[in-house]
């Protein structure tokens, strides 16, 4: 029987390049989103066969939801071997502005509640059987706070910090938590952005090195490797000079696109 992977928010982007890197290498797939359609086209397109995956729609803002799709893939095809909770959402917020508040409680709805409500139905069986992996795709902007960007940076360094609590929780009973920060890669989500975006990946580029972090079970990684070093040095950076750096850089786009 192959290898089962079950990735979240798989309908576009890093999502669905994952997807098709763990096809590629033999693994059954559980495909998890909001749009199924998007989905069916996809693997039609890249001659996916039909039993090889198994889509399930669901919102991942939405814990029930959440719970309803593992169920579902557990009574389907069985445990995964590899979890994924790739989805999230990133948009720029205002807190002086009162409707941005709703738009940091669904990002942190998604990007965090969101990946906590993916991994749990799968622990306990994961524990038993001794053996599987779960990876919470974080990202560099988690790293330091950009301006514009607090719901995202903020929700991106919880995700680190959520894994690497249940890294410590799962020591020793043979389930892995791998953490991948993805530097700029050439998505949907990244491609409104209206700022400079170095060492940008293709999601294909990127897929290709997480698979190969995730298959080593590295705990934290960085891809691409020199947005690692970079980041190490905004860390490192007083406060006055990682703010004088970043004064005037342009903002991501907020909900109403201003």
């Amino acid at each position: 029987m192959a290898a089962l992977v079950f990735i979240t928010g798989a309908s576009s982007g890093i999502g669905q390049a994952l997807a098709l890197r763990y096809y590629r290498a033999g693994y059954a797939l559980a495909l998890v989103a909001r749009r199924a359609e998007n989905i069916e086209t996809w693997a039609n397109t890249h001659g996916i066969s039909t039993d090889s995956y198994q889509i399930y729609s669901c919102d991942v803002a939405d814990v029930d939801s959440v719970l309803h799709a593992a169920q579902h893939c557990i009574s389907r095809q069985g445990v995964p071997d590899v979890v994924i909770a790739n989805a999230g959402i990133s948009i720029g917020v205002d807190s002086s502005i009162r409707s941005d508040l709703a738009v940091m409680a669904h990002t942190f709805a998604v990007n965090n509640l969101g990946m906590a409500a993916t991994f749990h139905p799968f622990i306990t069986a994961m524990v038993q059987r001794g053996s599987g992996t779960l990876v919470g795709i974080g990202s560099v902007a988690g790293i330091r706070g950009l301006p514009g960007h607090g719901a995202y940076c903020a929700s991106k360094a919880a995700v680190t910090a959520y894994c690497e609590s249940l890294r410590g929780e799962l020591r020793g009973t043979g389930v892995k938590v791998v953490t991948i920060a993805p530097g700029y890669v050439d998505t949907p989500l990244t491609q409104q952005n209206r700022y400079p975006m170095p060492f940008l990946l293709s999601a294909e580029a990127f897929a290709e090195r997480a698979f190969a972090a995730i298959a080593a079970q590295t705990s934290y990684c960085v891809i691409p490797w020199p947005m690692a070093l970079v980041a190490k040095v905004l860390r490192l950076l007083p406060n006055a000079w990682f703010d004088r750096l970043l004064a005037g850089r342009p903002r991501k786009h907020r909900s109403d696109k201003a």
